[in-house]
C-alpha cells in the first residue's frame, strides 16, 4: 500500500542513529565479552557488540554512494573495535590483579597494642572463594566470604586456649591496594588496615648455570634480587671473578641481560637471551665468539614454595604456613625469616618473636624429603615437633569455547 499523499517516507533505522559517525551510544547488555559487527539497512549502520555492550554506528546515506570510501570506513571501524576489545580485556586483566586473591598484610589495633597478620585468599577446584587468617599463634579458616565491587566481609573461626571456637565478622574495603575495616565480635570493635603482599619475580633466586666452551664444562652461579619497588638486579659468579650485569629484562617468562667480564686485562662483552619455566633457565649467550647454549636450575628449589604445616604440642595439634620465597626468604605464620638454610636434605631457620620490648627467638631444625617436612621448633620455653607437606599448586586451561 502506498503512503498517503504529502506523507515523507522515514527510516527507522536512520531515525534511531541520526547522528554523526564519531558519536557513540553506548549501554549495558551482558556481561560476556562477545564480538559481532552487523551491517543494516543497505549497509547505512554498523552495529558493534563487545564486554556486554552495544555501540551502533550511523553512516549518511549520501556516503554510501562511495563503495571505496565505505570499505575504509568499514576497515577503520573494525580497527578501532578491535582496539576497545583489547583495552577492554587489558583492563579486565588489570581489575583480577587489583582483586581479592593474594596474601595482604595486616595489623589489628588490639587494646592499644599492634599486632601483625596475614590474609590469604584464593580458590578451591570447584572456584570458590576460601581464606585464611595466619597469625603466629596458628592458621584458622575464613567462613562465609563475600567480596564484590571492592565490599569485603568474611567470619573469622579460631579455636581458644580452652578448646572452644570464637567468632569475629569483618566487613571492610579493598581500594588502591589497600585494605581496611572493622573487626567486630563479643569483645568490641577492632581497626584492621593492611597492603597487599609484593610479588616476587620468578627471575629471583640464585640458579646454577652450566655451559660448554670448547669441551670444558664451565659453571657459574647467577644471582637475582630485587628491591622494594620490584626493580631487579643481578649478579654473575664465576670462577673468574664476578661479571657486571646490565639491561636486565624480565617479562612473562623471557629473561634477558648483557654481561660485561675480564680476563687477563681483556673485556669481554656478550648478551643473554632464554627463558624461565618452573624452576628451569634455559637460553643462548651470544658473543663476537659465537653463541653458547646455558641450562641453569634453581637453586633451593625442592623447599621454595607453600607449606601447610601441623604442629603438635601439650595443647594439641594446630595448623601453620610456611612461606619459602625464590630468595631464600620467607615467613613462618606472619613472622617474617630472614633466610632459609638447605644444606643436602636439612632445613633449618630462625625466627624472633617480639612482644614490647622482650624478643624470643626459635630455631628450627628439620628434614627434606619427598615434598615431605619434618622437623623441631626450639625455644627457651621447649620445643615442638612439626610435620609440612609442600602445596603443588595445578593450574587449569582456561576454556576457549
Amino acid at each position: 500500500m502506498k503512503p498517503p499523499s504529502g506523507s515523507k517516507k522515514t527510516n527507522p533505522i536512520q531515525t534511531q542513529f541520526q547522528r554523526p559517525i564519531s558519536a557513540l551510544k553506548e549501554w549495558q547488555e551482558n556481561k560476556a565479552l562477545v564480538f559481532k559487527i552487523f551491517l543494516i539497512d543497505n549497509q547505512k549502520s554498523i552495529r558493534y557488540k563487545t564486554s556486554g555492550q552495544i555501540i551502533n554506528l550511523f553512516l549518511e546515506e549520501h556516503i554510501m554512494k562511495h563503495q571505496t570510501f565505505f570499505k575504509a570506513v568499514l576497515y577503520c571501524s573494525l580497527m578501532v573495535m578491535l582496539m576497545l576489545s583489547a583495552q577492554v580485556r587489558a583492563q579486565s586483566s588489570r581489575s583480577r590483579g587489583r582483586g581479592l586473591y593474594g596474601d595482604w598484610q595486616v595489623m589489628v589495633d588490639y587494646n592499644g597494642g599492634r599486632f601483625g597478620s596475614i590474609l590469604s585468599f584464593s580458590r578451591d577446584r570447584e572456584g570458590n572463594q576460601t581464606g585464611s587468617w595466619i597469625s603466629f599463634m596458628g592458621l584458622s579458616e575464613l567462613k562465609d566470604i563475600k567480596y564484590e565491587e571492592g565490599q569485603l566481609s568474611f567470619a573469622w573461626v579460631r579455636r581458644n586456649r580452652d578448646g572452644e571456637t570464637s567468632t569475629t565478622n569483618f566487613k571492610g574495603t579493598i581500594k588502591e591496594g589497600k585494605l581496611s575495616g572493622t573487626l567486630s565480635s563479643d569483645r568490641g570493635e577492632f581497626e584492621l588496615e593492611g597492603k597487599r603482599s609484593p610479588r616476587v619475580s620468578r627471575a629471583v633466586g640464585s640458579w646454577a648455570m652450566k655451559y660448554k666452551f670448547g669441551e670444558r664444562e664451565i659453571t657459574s652461579t647467577f644471582v637475582v634480587k630485587a628491591d622494594k619497588q620490584g626493580n631487579l638486579t643481578a649478579q654473575w659468579q664465576g670462577r673468574r671473578g664476578e661479571s657486571e650485569i646490565t639491561d636486565l629484562q624480565y617479562e612473562r617468562g623471557n629473561l634477558t641481560f648483557k654481561r660485561k667480564s675480564t680476563y687477563q686485562d681483556r673485556q669481554f662483552e656478550s648478551a643473554f637471551e632464554g627463558t624461565i619455566r618452573g624452576d628451569t633457565l634455559s637460553g643462548v649467550i651470544k658473543s663476537q665468539r659465537g653463541e653458547v647454549t646455558v641450562e641453569g636450575t634453581r637453586i633451593g628449589a625442592p623447599i621454595i614454595g607453600t607449606w601447610n604445616l601441623e604442629i603438635a604440642s601439650e595443647r594439641g595439634s594446630r595448623k601453620q604456613r610456611l612461606m619459602v620465597n625464590p630468595d631464600m626468604s620467607g615467613f613462618y605464620g606472619a613472622i617474617p625469616v630472614k633466610k632459609v638454610n638447605l644444606e643436602g636434605d636439612k632445613v633449618s631457620f630462625k625466627i624472633v618473636l617480639e612482644f614490647g620490648e622482650r624478643k624470643f627467638e626459635m630455631s628450627f631444625e628439620g628434614k627434606l624429603e619427598d615434598s615431605k617436612l619434618t622437623g623441631e621448633l626450639t625455644s627457651e620455653r621447649g620445643s615442638q615437633k612439626i610435620k609440612g607437606t609442600k602445596v603443588i599448586r595445578t593450574f587449569r586451561r582456561r576454556s576457549t569455547t
